[in-house]
C-alpha cells in the first residue's frame, strides 16, 4: 500500500513498519465500516493481491472480526471483540494518521432529516 509523501517525511520507521494482510483488511473494513465490500474490490483499494485478501478475511472471519453474507464482507458491528484485537487498534491508528479521523459532527450536519427508505423505523 502506498503513502503519500508528506505521510512518507513525517512519520517514524516504526510508524511505518508494514501492517500484516489481515490488518490492512481490517483497517481499509474499519474505515468504511458503514459499507460491504467484496474481496476483489477490498483487494483494489489495498493494492494487495485478491487471493491474499480472501486468505486474510476467512482468518478473521475465524475470529468473529468480519461479517460475511453472500459474496460481502464487513466489519463487525461488535466493538468488545474489536478492542480484543490489538492489529485493530495499530491498524485504525495508521488510517487515521494517513486519511485523518472521522468528523461525526460533518456528517450529522449533512444527515438527511429522513430515515433511508431501506431502514425500518425501530419504534
Amino acid at each position: 500500500m502506498s503513502i503519500d509523501r508528506d505521510t512518507f517525511e513525517k512519520t517514524s520507521e516504526d510508524e511505518l513498519e508494514e501492517l500484516s494482510v489481515p490488518d490492512q483488511v481490517l483497517g481499509f473494513l474499519a474505515a468504511n465500516e458503514d459499507r460491504a465490500f467484496k474481496a476483489r474490490e477490498i483487494a483494489s483499494q489495498i493494492g494487495i493481491d485478491e487471493g491474499a485478501v480472501s486468505t486474510a478475511l476467512s482468518r478473521l472471519k475465524d475470529r468473529d472480526l468480519v461479517e460475511h453474507k453472500a459474496t460481502y464482507w464487513a466489519i463487525t458491528d461488535d466493538a468488545e471483540r474489536l478492542d480484543g484485537y490489538s492489529g485493530y487498534e495499530r491498524a485504525t491508528a495508521l488510517f487515521n494518521q494517513q486519511l485523518g479521523t472521522e468528523d461525526k459532527e460533518s456528517w450529522r450536519e449533512h444527515a438527511p432529516e429522513e430515515p433511508h427508505p431501506g431502514v425500518e423505523d425501530e419504534q
